[in-house]
Protein backbone atom coordinates (compact mmCIF):
# COMPACT_ATOMS: atom_id res chain seq x y z
CA UNK A 1 0.00 0.00 0.00
CA UNK A 2 1.40 3.12 -1.28
CA UNK A 3 1.47 6.95 0.98
CA UNK A 4 -0.49 9.31 -1.02
CA UNK A 5 -0.78 12.15 0.78
CA UNK A 6 1.88 14.45 1.68
CA UNK A 7 1.86 17.54 3.87
CA UNK A 8 4.87 20.70 3.49
CA UNK A 9 5.10 22.55 6.82
CA UNK A 10 5.51 25.43 5.60
CA UNK A 11 3.89 28.18 7.86
CA UNK A 12 6.53 29.39 10.07
CA UNK A 13 8.02 33.26 9.36
CA UNK A 14 11.81 31.96 9.21
CA UNK A 15 13.16 34.71 12.13
CA UNK A 16 17.16 33.50 11.04
CA UNK A 17 16.63 35.00 8.02
CA UNK A 18 16.48 38.35 9.03
CA UNK A 19 15.65 40.92 6.46
CA UNK A 20 15.37 38.51 3.95
CA UNK A 21 12.15 37.05 5.00
CA UNK A 22 10.49 40.91 5.87
CA UNK A 23 7.95 40.76 2.66
CA UNK A 24 8.94 37.50 1.59
CA UNK A 25 7.74 33.91 3.42
CA UNK A 26 10.46 31.85 4.23
CA UNK A 27 9.23 29.18 1.68
CA UNK A 28 9.80 31.90 -1.30
CA UNK A 29 13.21 32.51 -0.70
CA UNK A 30 15.59 31.24 -3.85
CA UNK A 31 17.91 28.63 -3.16
CA UNK A 32 19.78 28.12 -6.49
CA UNK A 33 17.57 29.17 -8.75
CA UNK A 34 14.12 28.16 -7.16
CA UNK A 35 12.19 28.72 -4.25
CA UNK A 36 12.80 26.50 -1.28
CA UNK A 37 9.20 24.81 -1.70
CA UNK A 38 9.51 24.36 -5.22
CA UNK A 39 12.27 21.87 -5.31
CA UNK A 40 9.76 19.63 -3.02
CA UNK A 41 6.99 20.29 -5.38
CA UNK A 42 9.35 19.06 -8.42
CA UNK A 43 10.27 15.96 -6.22
CA UNK A 44 6.96 15.31 -5.82
CA UNK A 45 5.49 15.44 -9.69
CA UNK A 46 4.44 12.38 -10.97
CA UNK A 47 5.36 9.98 -7.99
CA UNK A 48 1.54 9.16 -7.75
CA UNK A 49 0.86 11.78 -4.68
CA UNK A 50 -3.16 12.30 -5.33
CA UNK A 51 -2.94 15.00 -2.06
CA UNK A 52 -0.49 17.86 -0.78
CA UNK A 53 -1.21 19.87 2.52
CA UNK A 54 0.71 22.73 2.88
CA UNK A 55 0.61 25.07 5.99
CA UNK A 56 0.80 28.84 5.74
CA UNK A 57 0.52 31.74 8.04
CA UNK A 58 3.16 34.23 7.54
CA UNK A 59 2.42 36.11 4.38
CA UNK A 60 0.24 32.99 2.93
CA UNK A 61 -1.12 34.95 -0.06
CA UNK A 62 2.08 34.57 -1.56
CA UNK A 63 2.65 31.18 -0.75
CA UNK A 64 -0.91 30.19 -2.10
CA UNK A 65 -0.58 32.25 -5.95
CA UNK A 66 3.18 31.06 -6.44
CA UNK A 67 1.45 27.49 -5.89
CA UNK A 68 -2.18 27.58 -7.02
CA UNK A 69 -3.70 24.71 -7.20
CA UNK A 70 -0.77 22.28 -7.90
CA UNK A 71 -1.72 21.45 -11.50
CA UNK A 72 1.69 22.59 -13.03
CA UNK A 73 3.75 19.70 -10.62
CA UNK A 74 0.40 17.28 -11.07
CA UNK A 75 -0.44 18.10 -7.70
CA UNK A 76 -3.55 18.41 -5.47
CA UNK A 77 -2.94 20.55 -3.52
CA UNK A 78 -5.20 22.24 -0.19
CA UNK A 79 -3.55 24.98 2.36
CA UNK A 80 -3.85 24.69 6.29
CA UNK A 81 -3.75 28.26 7.21
CA UNK A 82 -3.01 29.47 10.59
CA UNK A 83 -3.57 32.88 12.23
CA UNK A 84 -1.27 32.73 15.00
CA UNK A 85 0.64 30.06 13.89
CA UNK A 86 0.02 26.93 15.66
CA UNK A 87 4.04 25.56 15.56
CA UNK A 88 5.12 21.68 14.49
CA UNK A 89 2.58 19.49 16.34
CA UNK A 90 0.05 22.05 16.27
CA UNK A 91 -0.18 23.04 13.16
CA UNK A 92 -0.08 19.29 11.58
CA UNK A 93 -3.19 18.87 13.94
CA UNK A 94 -4.71 21.43 12.36
CA UNK A 95 -4.59 20.05 9.11
CA UNK A 96 -5.48 16.94 9.84
CA UNK A 97 -9.19 17.22 8.05
CA UNK A 98 -7.62 17.60 5.54
CA UNK A 99 -5.14 14.86 4.83
CA UNK A 100 -7.04 11.76 3.45
CA UNK A 101 -4.40 8.67 3.74
CA UNK A 102 -3.39 7.35 6.98
CA UNK A 103 -0.16 7.19 7.51
CA UNK A 104 0.87 10.18 5.95
CA UNK A 105 4.35 11.64 5.35
CA UNK A 106 5.06 15.26 6.43
CA UNK A 107 8.30 17.51 5.20
CA UNK A 108 9.57 20.60 6.28
CA UNK A 109 9.74 23.09 3.49
CA UNK A 110 13.04 24.42 4.78
CA UNK A 111 15.46 21.56 4.21
CA UNK A 112 16.93 20.37 0.94
CA UNK A 113 17.91 16.75 -0.15
CA UNK A 114 18.57 14.53 -2.69
CA UNK A 115 16.62 12.04 -0.85
CA UNK A 116 14.04 9.82 -3.34
CA UNK A 117 10.72 10.90 -2.47
CA UNK A 118 10.18 7.75 -3.58
CA UNK A 119 10.82 5.65 -0.98
CA UNK A 120 8.41 7.81 1.24
CA UNK A 121 5.69 6.84 -0.93
CA UNK A 122 6.38 2.96 -0.85
CA UNK A 123 7.40 3.10 2.87
CA UNK A 124 5.71 0.53 4.91
CA UNK A 125 5.38 1.97 8.29
CA UNK A 126 5.46 -1.06 11.13
CA UNK A 127 1.88 -1.62 12.36
CA UNK A 128 3.20 -1.21 15.95
CA UNK A 129 4.59 1.99 14.98
CA UNK A 130 2.85 5.64 15.22
CA UNK A 131 5.38 7.14 13.94
CA UNK A 132 8.77 6.97 11.73
CA UNK A 133 11.48 9.94 11.49
CA UNK A 134 14.44 10.05 9.17
CA UNK A 135 17.70 11.13 10.29
CA UNK A 136 20.93 12.39 9.06
CA UNK A 137 24.58 12.79 10.05
CA UNK A 138 24.73 15.40 12.73
CA UNK A 139 25.57 19.08 10.76
CA UNK A 140 28.03 21.25 11.78
CA UNK A 141 24.71 23.37 13.47
CA UNK A 142 23.56 20.20 15.61
CA UNK A 143 26.75 18.46 16.80
CA UNK A 144 25.13 16.44 19.26
CA UNK A 145 21.87 15.08 17.52
CA UNK A 146 18.50 15.00 18.40
CA UNK A 147 17.94 11.37 18.64
CA UNK A 148 19.30 7.57 19.17
CA UNK A 149 18.53 4.40 17.57
CA UNK A 150 18.37 1.42 18.98
CA UNK A 151 19.43 -2.39 17.55
CA UNK A 152 15.82 -2.70 16.35
CA UNK A 153 15.44 1.03 15.24
CA UNK A 154 13.52 2.00 17.93
CA UNK A 155 14.01 5.87 18.18
CA UNK A 156 15.37 6.30 22.16
CA UNK A 157 16.51 9.12 23.36
CA UNK A 158 19.74 11.02 22.86
CA UNK A 159 22.83 8.82 24.01
CA UNK A 160 25.98 10.59 23.81
CA UNK A 161 28.56 10.02 20.96
CA UNK A 162 25.67 7.76 19.31
CA UNK A 163 22.98 10.26 18.22
CA UNK A 164 21.73 11.77 14.82
CA UNK A 165 19.72 14.51 13.33
CA UNK A 166 16.16 14.84 12.69
CA UNK A 167 16.12 15.52 9.08
CA UNK A 168 12.65 17.23 8.83
CA UNK A 169 10.96 14.26 6.94
CA UNK A 170 8.51 11.85 9.03
CA UNK A 171 6.21 9.53 8.84
CA UNK A 172 2.82 9.43 10.67
CA UNK A 173 -0.49 7.88 11.54
CA UNK A 174 -3.26 10.28 12.28
CA UNK A 175 -3.53 8.86 16.11
CA UNK A 176 -0.19 9.98 16.71
CA UNK A 177 -1.96 13.42 17.14
CA UNK A 178 -4.95 12.30 19.17
CA UNK A 179 -2.66 14.14 22.59
CA UNK A 180 -2.47 17.47 20.74
CA UNK A 181 -5.32 19.74 21.77
CA UNK A 182 -6.85 21.74 18.35
CA UNK A 183 -5.71 25.03 17.81
CA UNK A 184 -3.05 25.07 20.09
CA UNK A 185 0.82 25.95 19.74
CA UNK A 186 2.35 22.40 20.14
CA UNK A 187 5.51 21.66 19.05
CA UNK A 188 6.39 18.21 17.62
CA UNK A 189 9.44 17.72 20.03
CA UNK A 190 7.13 17.92 23.26
CA UNK A 191 4.93 15.24 21.58
CA UNK A 192 7.95 12.77 20.33
CA UNK A 193 9.52 12.82 24.67
CA UNK A 194 6.00 11.07 25.45
CA UNK A 195 5.63 8.92 21.93
CA UNK A 196 9.16 7.69 22.04
CA UNK A 197 9.08 6.73 25.87
CA UNK A 198 6.26 4.45 25.06
CA UNK A 199 8.48 3.03 22.24
CA UNK A 200 5.39 4.06 19.61
CA UNK A 201 8.45 5.86 17.14
CA UNK A 202 11.18 3.86 14.54
CA UNK A 203 13.64 5.33 12.68
CA UNK A 204 15.49 5.49 9.01
CA UNK A 205 18.55 6.86 8.25
CA UNK A 206 19.52 8.94 5.39
CA UNK A 207 22.62 8.55 3.36
CA UNK A 208 21.60 11.06 0.78
CA UNK A 209 23.05 15.14 0.46
CA UNK A 210 20.72 16.95 3.04
CA UNK A 211 20.41 20.80 4.04
CA UNK A 212 18.90 22.66 6.93
CA UNK A 213 18.23 25.56 5.69
CA UNK A 214 17.85 27.79 8.70
CA UNK A 215 20.08 30.92 7.98
CA UNK A 216 21.11 32.90 5.42
CA UNK A 217 24.73 31.68 5.51
CA UNK A 218 22.85 27.92 4.90
CA UNK A 219 20.78 29.74 2.09
CA UNK A 220 23.85 30.17 0.36
CA UNK A 221 25.58 26.60 0.63
CA UNK A 222 26.23 24.50 -2.77
CA UNK A 223 24.82 21.73 -3.74
CA UNK A 224 26.87 18.53 -3.55
CA UNK A 225 26.30 16.67 -6.56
Amino acid sequence: MSIKTFMLLAAGRGNRMQHLTKSLPKPLLDFHGKALIEWHLEKLANLGVEDLVINVSYLPEKIKAFIGHGKKWHLNVSFSEENPVLETAGGIKNALHLIKTDPFVVINADIYTHYNYLKLVHFNLPKDKKACLFFVPNPEHNLKGDYSMDLKGNVIKKINGDSKTFAGIGIYRKCFFNDVPTNSFYKLATLLESEIDKNNVCGEKIEDFWLDIGTPERLMSPILK
